[in-house]
Order: C-alpha cells, then sequence, then structure tokens
C-alpha cells in the first residue's frame, strides 16, 4: 500500500512559491494572451488551493484491478461501498458502508482529487485493515426503489485542515494467500467548506446517481413502465455501478464507484488547480438554498448536469440577480425537475426521482409531457437562466464552430468565423437559443449528428446578468475534454464522435471568461 506523507509545513511553502513561479512566468498562455486577471483577485485572501497543490502528490491513486460480477456487468460485489452523505464539511464526520463478497479483509485509502505537479491526487489517510463481510442486498421497494441499509464499516472525522475537494476513497481486498488477486472500486464524497470564493464547483451528483444502474437495472432509465417517465426512485444509499448506462460513450471499468466524476468533472478540477485558481466544491444538495454561492462570485455546472431539484432552480436564479457569474460548461443541464426527500433514517436528500420536464410552455415539454406523463412536477423555462435550452433530439455528436469570433471571450485564441473545434459537442447539449434574453449573443452553433446520421443543432451562447456579471453557455458535455487529460482519464465518444482532448482554443475561451469576471 501506498505510504505518502504529507510534506512538512516549510517544504510545502517552498514548494508553492516555485509553484506559483512556473505559472508566473508559464501557465499555459497562448502567446501574445494577457496574465490571468484573476490573480489580483485572489491576492487579497489566501488561496488555499494553490497552498494545498503544493503539496507532494501520489502517483498511486487509480485503480488497477476491478472486477464485475460479469462481463456486461454494472457492480463489484468482490468488494463494494457508499457514504453516508454526498458531502461533509471540515469537524464533521461521515460514514463508509462496505462489502465484501466472499468475505475478505480490505484497506481504505482516501485522497483528494487535484493537480498536484500533473499526478493528479494526494493521499490523505489510510484506514484499515478491515474485517469486511457481505451485507444484504435490499429488496425493491415502491417505485423499485434500491435503499441498502449497511452497516457503517468506519466512521471518518474529516481532519480540519482537509480543504473543500472532490475525495475518493480506494477500497483494496487483502487476500490471505499471496498468491490470490486483490479487487478494488472506489467510494467518493466531497469536503466543502463556507469560505467566500472566486469560484464554486457544483458536482453533478444527482446526475450520477439518477443514471447508476446498481444492482443490475436500476436507475431512473430502468423502469418497466418506461425510460422517461417518473417511474422510479433512486437512492444515494448504494454503490455507484459501472457507467453501463453510457456502453457506447464512456466504458471504463477503472472508475467504477466514483460517479461521473472521473469522466465527466475531473479535467475541470484538474485544470482550476493546476492554475491556481481559489476554488470551493458542493454537490447539487447545497444548492436548495442560495447561501452558499451568494458566498462566491463564479458558479460553475460541469459535465452532465441534468436533474436539479426545483429549489436548486431558484438559488441559481437568485445568484444571478444579485450578481454571481455563471459558467454552464455542461450539456443536457436544467433538463428534468428532480424532487429529493430524506432516506429510511431521515438524512435529507438521499432519495429522488425524475419529477418532470423544465421547459416552461416550449413544445418539447409538451411532447415530454404527452409521451412519457403525467408528471407532478413542471419547471420554468431553463433557458431564460442558462441561455439555451433542451430541445429534442438531445444527443449526438459533432464540431464546435464559431460563428462571432469578434466576441471578447475568442480573444487571444486566433479563431475566425467558421472555426472549428473537432468532436467537442456531445453527447448531450444545448440546441434552442434564449434569444428574447436582452444582450445573448450566440459565439458559436452548427450541426450535431444523431447516431452519426439524423441532424440535430447545438448552439452556445453569453449574455450579461443585471450587475455587470455574465452567463457562460458551452453548450456540451464535452467542454471538459478541452481542459486536461487527469492521470488515468478515458475520453468519451458518442454518435461516431469523439473529442480530441486537451485544446488551447477551449482553455483560453475558459480562461478569457474567467479574467473577465474575476478581474
Amino acid at each position: 500500500m501506498s505510504t505518502d506523507k504529507d510534506p512538512d509545513f516549510t517544504s510545502s511553502r517552498r514548494a508553492f512559491l516555485k509553484t506559483s513561479a512556473t505559472t508566473a512566468l508559464g501557465g499555459g498562455l497562448l502567446a501574445g494572451a494577457p496574465e490571468p486577471a484573476h490573480a489580483a483577485a485572489q491576492s487579497a485572501r489566501s488561496n488555499v488551493i494553490a497552498q494545498e497543490n503544493a503539496r507532494e502528490g501520489t502517483l498511486d491513486w487509480q485503480l488497477s484491478r476491478v472486477r464485475l460480477d460479469k462481463s456486461d456487468g454494472f457492480r463489484s460485489p468482490f468488494i463494494e461501498g457508499y457514504c453516508s452523505r454526498q458531502s461533509v464539511k471540515a469537524g464533521e464526520t461521515i460514514d463508509i458502508m462496505v462489502s465484501t463478497a466472499p468475505e475478505s479483509k480490505f484497506t481504505l485509502e482516501i485522497f483528494r482529487t487535484g493537480y498536484y505537479g500533473g499526478k493528479g491526487a494526494r493521499l490523505m489517510k489510510v484506514l484499515g485493515p478491515f474485517d469486511g463481510k457481505a451485507q444484504p442486498m435490499p429488496k425493491p421497494g415502491e417505485k423499485d426503489l434500491h435503499e441498502c441499509r449497511w452497516e457503517p464499516t468506519t466512521t471518518l472525522a474529516i481532519p480540519e485542515d482537509w480543504v473543500s475537494g472532490v475525495y475518493l476513497g480506494r477500497l483494496t481486498t487483502l487476500p490471505e494467500q499471496s498468491d490470490k488477486p486483490y479487487w478494488q472500486t472506489y467510494v467518493i464524497f466531497i469536503v466543502r467548506d463556507e469560505r467566500p470564493a472566486n469560484i464554486l464547483f457544483q458536482c453533478s451528483d444527482n446526475t450520477w446517481q439518477a443514471y447508476n444502474r446498481w444492482p443490475t437495472h436500476y436507475s431512473v432509465y430502468t423502469h418497466p413502465k418506461g425510460n422517461q417517465g417518473p417511474w422510479a426512485d433512486v437512492s444515494f444509499d448504494r454503490p455507484y455501478g459501472r457507467q453501463s448506462q453510457y456502453t457506447g460513450i464512456v466504458n471504463d471499468p477503472l472508475s467504477v464507484g466514483s460517479g461521473e466524476f472521473t469522466s465527466f468533472e475531473q479535467p475541470l478540477s484538474y485544470w482550476l488547480e493546476q492554475h491556481g485558481y481559489d476554488v470551493s466544491y458542493c454537490s447539487n444538495s447545497e444548492m436548495l438554498t442560495p447561501d452558499r454561492g451568494l458566498k462566491c462570485r463564479t458558479f460553475i455546472s460541469v459535465g452532465h448536469d441534468e436533474y436539479w431539484d426545483i429549489r436548486q432552480f431558484h438559488s441559481v436564479e437568485k445568484m444571478r440577480d444579485e450578481g454571481v457569474n455563471l459558467m454552464f460548461l455542461s450539456g443536457n443541464a436544467v433538463c428534468w425537475v428532480t424532487p429529493m426527500r430524506a432516506g429510511f433514517d431521515g438524512r435529507e436528500n438521499r432519495i429522488m426521482f425524475r419529477g418532470g420536464p423544465y421547459g416552461g410552455g416550449q413544445d418539447y415539454v409538451k411532447d415530454r409531457q404527452e409521451k412519457n406523463g403525467p408528471f407532478p412536477e413542471h419547471g420554468p423555462d431553463e433557458g431564460l437562466l442558462i441561455g439555451a435550452r433542451n430541445g429534442r433530439p438531445i444527443n449526438g455528436g459533432g464540431d464546435w464552430i464559431v460563428t462571432n469570433p469578434g466576441h471578447w471571450i475568442f480573444e487571444g485564441t486566433g479563431m475566425k468565423k467558421g472555426d472549428r473545434i473537432p468532436g467537442l459537442v456531445g453527447w448531450e447539449y444545448h440546441n434552442l437559443a434564449a434569444t428574447e434574453i436582452p444582450g445573448l449573443e450566440i459565439i458559436a452553433e452548427g450541426p450535431v449528428w444523431v447516431g452519426g446520421e439524423t441532424p440535430s443543432h447545438y448552439t452556445a451562447t453569453v449574455y450579461p446578468g443585471p450587475k455587470g456579471n455574465f452567463i457562460f453557455n458551452a453548450a456540451t458535455i464535452f467542454w471538459c475534454q478541452g481542459l486536461s487529460h487527469p492521470p488515468g482519464h478515458t475520453l468519451p465518444w458518442s454518435h461516431w464522435s469523439r473529442p480530441f482532448g486537451p485544446d488551447e482554443r477551449v482553455q483560453q475561451i475558459t480562461r478569457n471568461f474567467l479574467n473577465k469576471v474575476l478581474a
């Protein structure tokens, strides 16, 4: 097992100064591009993220041996687990539930994901060995709910010095005989804080859970009545299985247990922390009120952010109206109203379902209602918040094509009208611009191809908020694939189209927006 140790304060400070100097001299900017304007904004506060990333990372944090119950299976019964909460603050505790079948001793290593000199994570704590046992499979409840009631294996007290971030717990079996194989999987949780920050990174964990088919076929998409109705309840009290819902998009067994984070969100986190941005992290459930977001200057929706409780919508709407900048580096975001309720023992926000469509009175909403309803919930027009709408069809693949190269968001990219970033759009996107918003500008749009041949359309937009703030909608789940390629990352593909990975133009566009709104 890994035996990484935290460096002492002196060496950490020395590394921080070295990292800062390196960033100032060559932080990955395109030739002629402006220096990061966020640097001045951050100088007034301690940048805990930069200091954290100056600590020694570890190369040994990924899964190396994963075994599913069958070749096309969704779970790893040999070792699997889940956490009692989506997120936790320093000083609080979180229970971690683990099952091993057959029974086996195991260890639990906790890693914070970040940049860490390109290594991608830092070892925070090693727990165990524990005596594992097979925990009971839940009986299906009403609406096919699979809610585990496993005994806690351990209770983790979050140290006061753990920095906000996305944390992976690597579970590893310890075979009694040295010639027997070991097996691994992840558990995942977020450490949040309440400090003012330049950027609030919202993990899309509601959507992770909506698509989670653990143990076999129990996502919101797999109910016998249909895959688009309000028929299925899903619980956070169960492990995350392989991302089997995305066969043909991401089929990465080495992400088992991590939801969608490593596939669709880690490239953004890795890039932000690489460049020293002052970022704090939260789950979807932290956004049920606007309080956390109002302490931050910019809010980011990332990756596949499809499922929002109506309270999230009104929170982010309030944040925009109070001057918080919004970045939708996501596709198909704010598509379904997702009511959340307490679990079996009263812990809040542990069960959710697809309550109904966002979209107000748009035609595509009527279509969803007629084909898949009746729905008990109905959301407002998401386009008036995010700048574009979720029409139909909503999946496919294509190139991100510039239509407004004179916009400030393209400064330093060298891009001209018609220039394209290959494969960046997919597998879901935003396709109908909310042109009724005053000052809204379409900056990129073009065709996407459903099934490789059937045409659809996406639209990326920027519009001004009421207090000098801005809202950027990149209009694709794959945007963050153009920012970085963390260790072990697997590029997705969809509809016979794929992103290429890190692209200087995607990096510069993202940097330009942040420079402007954080200046």
